[in-house]
């Protein structure tokens, strides 16, 4: 055996071929070169009462409670407060806010009350309504029938449209949320379900762009200083820890109407 091999040809040798890859020629990938990458997409809250339309998505949660019908594992129970509700994402399938995707609660059950549960009722009366055409005056037999599902499960891909809300999230940050479907016989209702924005909201749309570019510093020249990645790397004390009391909790949470 021979004892003589420094010691750097032992701890420099490739123990697998990710290793021999990685100590390689580097190649340009999408992974060390990202200067072709698309520009981040802005976050900017959709305007509260826009109109769009959305397929809604329901995220199981394990609860079931056959006797109030209640089964598929579709509905959620908190355990926090012990209410419980359907876990829906909203996709927005057309217009200037195509793609994004907001959230809600639809309560089924609150250890408060009834007024919850008739809030969800009365928003998935106004979704099915929404989805499936009906009138919201409509008495007849087949706009009964219509309202009338066999399992939370019908809900899940439903297509409608809706009004964009804003709500605070447990943080105190605003967000997007969907409370209130468009129904037959709003003014609205026929051109969101063939897919096109109303002009109220590509208007509003417009004029936000507008003013985000009106509001973007411009440079006359190029900065002429090193942008500070690019520069060697210094010591900055880190700041005092703050007290664990005086931070926000962590987390999306429920808002207060939905406990």
């Amino acid at each position: 055996m021979n004892t003589n091999t420094p010691h750097h040809a032992l701890t420099n040798t490739p123990t697998n071929a990710y290793a021999a890859a990685s100590q390689s020629a580097a190649p340009s990938t999408r992974w060390n070169n990202f200067d072709d990458a698309p520009e981040q997409s802005g976050f900017d809250l959709i305007p509260k009462s826009t109109l769009v339309k959305v397929r809604l998505s329901l995220k199981p949660g394990g609860f079931d409670a056959p006797e109030q019908g209640w089964t598929g594992g579709w509905a959620t129970q908190s355990d926090q407060t012990g209410s419980v509700y359907l876990n829906a994402e909203f996709v927005v399938l057309a217009g200037p806010y195509a793609k994004r995707k907001l959230w809600s609660l639809i309560g089924l059950y609150s250890p408060k009350g009834d007024e919850w549960s008739q809030m969800g009722r009365s928003f998935i009366r106004a979704t099915l309504n929404s989805a499936r055409g009906l009138d919201p005056r409509d008495s007849s037999d087949a706009a009964r029938q219509g309202r009338c599902i066999a399992s939370f499960g019908d809900l899940d891909g439903l297509e409608f449209a809706a009004r964009v809300d804003v709500e605070q999230d447990s943080r105190g940050d605003d967000r997007n949320t969907i409370r209130q479907a468009i129904e037959p016989g709003h003014k609205d209702y026929a051109a969101l379900m063939a897919g096109s924005a109303p002009a109220a909201t590509a208007a509003a749309h417009a004029a936000l762009r507008g003013a985000a570019t009106a509001t973007a510093p411009t440079h006359a020249h190029p900065p002429t200083a090193a942008p500070a990645w690019s520069r060697p790397a210094t010591h900055t004390p880190a700041p005092p820890a703050t007290p664990a009391a005086a931070r926000s909790p962590a987390g999306m949470g429920k808002p207060a109407w939905a406990q």
